[in-house]
């Protein structure tokens, strides 16, 4: 028998009714992982109850590289003033923040006095065993450290940090079951510097004996299931929007471009960024009075932030300067909670949609070098509201 990731309907929908309350919470779909033969899988892809099922495919970090900031760090982090944070009177107050990540060193002082939830989806505990999370949690909400600023939205006094990839990457049980535990906490905004790892999956299985033709297209299989199971995930999220209790997911597009001067390998914004109703986020980086697009971001991101020498905490107290599309999506991450404040002080309804069409409405598309296009940045260079 083999594992897979089951999505059934809601609780509360047709013959839902007649499952265990234990399975999930009235009005949420019940995420499962059950060991099936062939033929009981076939069964399951037929159970109108069933919106997704697919084998668990392996993640990775959308692995930054390190930055070239001089020591000691001084100033505030470029990307603040570049999102115009700086001269917003938003501070992201009353929004609730999950991140999706490697956990989060919540001692730092980035993170003083916030109310921080932690979930481990990994087997590893709580914690931040590799810095990733915790740098990109400073960017989003962390306090000033040492008179520096370094976060986008430093009024968000509540966080959700699930733990979904570990010492040893994950898979994409942990990102989904984090999604859920997001929804079932009332995050506003979900940010994930992550991806689903397709050369790993190839990998993994040629090492398992499997032919590389075959363990490519198995691998494929893979992939598209859980693009469906992702999708099913997401109408689900935003069918709560007339509630006002959807969160707005936000994913680094991912870093495999080459963009050098000799060559032109552009990547397409890889899954979850890829998603139907994820925004997807390109890096740019900072050149005199205009913005170029990172040389390793993705193509066809819907918006973009700053991602190269981006300053942010460190486990031990630490700042450290990295680059990557993993740094640009918590900018979007903290703009996003400032949009956020903004429209729930005007009361307005269906905030996720709301902020989502704000972020791409005001997005800059006139401040880059040429050369660079709708392809290259998306929407443009994301804005705070002022």
């Amino acid at each position: 028998m083999e594992r897979y990731i089951v999505l059934r309907k809601p609780l509360g929908t047709g013959q839902s009714l007649k499952r265990s309350a234990s399975a999930g919470s009235p009005g949420l779909a019940t995420l499962a992982v059950e060991r099936v033969t062939r033929h009981a899988l076939l069964d399951l892809s037929r159970d109108p109850e069933v919106l997704a099922v697919t084998p668990p495919m392996a993640t990775a970090l959308i692995r930054p590289a390190q930055g070239t900031c001089a020591q000691p760090l001084t100033g505030d982090a470029w990307g603040i003033a570049s999102v115009s944070a700086d001269r917003s009177p938003y501070t992201g107050k009353g929004v609730t923040i999950a991140v999706l990540d490697t956990g989060i060193d919540k001692s730092h002082l980035a993170f003083a006095g916030m109310d921080i939830l932690e979930q481990d989806f990994t087997g590893e505990g709580n914690g931040d065993l590799d810095g990733h999370g915790t740098h990109c949690a400073g960017t989003i909400f962390g306090r000033d450290v040492n008179g520096r600023r370094i976060g986008v939205a430093r009024g968000v006094s509540r966080a959700l940090i699930g733990k979904v990839i570990g010492q040893n990457d994950g898979d994409s049980q942990m990102i989904f079951e984090g999604l859920q535990w997001a929804l079932q906490q009332r995050a506003n905004i979900i940010s994930m510097s992550l991806g689903f790892d397709f050369p790993g999956e190839v990998e993994s299985k040629v090492k398992n004996g499997w032919p590389v033709d075959l363990a490519t297209s198995q691998a494929l299989e893979a992939y598209r299931g859980n693009l469906r199971l992702l999708d099913a995930l997401m109408n689900l999220f935003k069918a709560q929007s007339a509630f006002n209790s959807a969160p707005l997911v936000i994913a680094a597009a991912g870093n495999e471009s080459r963009r050098s001067v000799n060559s032109q390998f552009k990547i397409a914004a890889s899954l979850p960024a890829a998603a139907e109703g994820v925004i997807s986020v390109g890096a740019v980086a900072a050149s005199s009075h205009l913005y170029e697009v990172a040389e390793f971001s993705n193509s066809f991101p819907r918006v973009s932030a700053p991602g190269v020498d981006i300053i942010s905490a460190w486990p031990g107290g630490a700042l450290k300067c990295l680059n990557g599309t993993s740094m640009a999506c918590p900018h979007v991450a903290g703009v996003a909670a400032l949009w956020w404040q903004h429209l729930q002080e005007k009361n307005a309804p269906n905030r996720s949609s709301a902020v989502a069409s704000y972020l791409t409405a005001h997005a800059r598309s006139d401040c880059f070098k040429s050369g660079f296009d709708a392809s290259d940045f998306g929407h443009g260079l994301v804005t705070s509201p002022l």
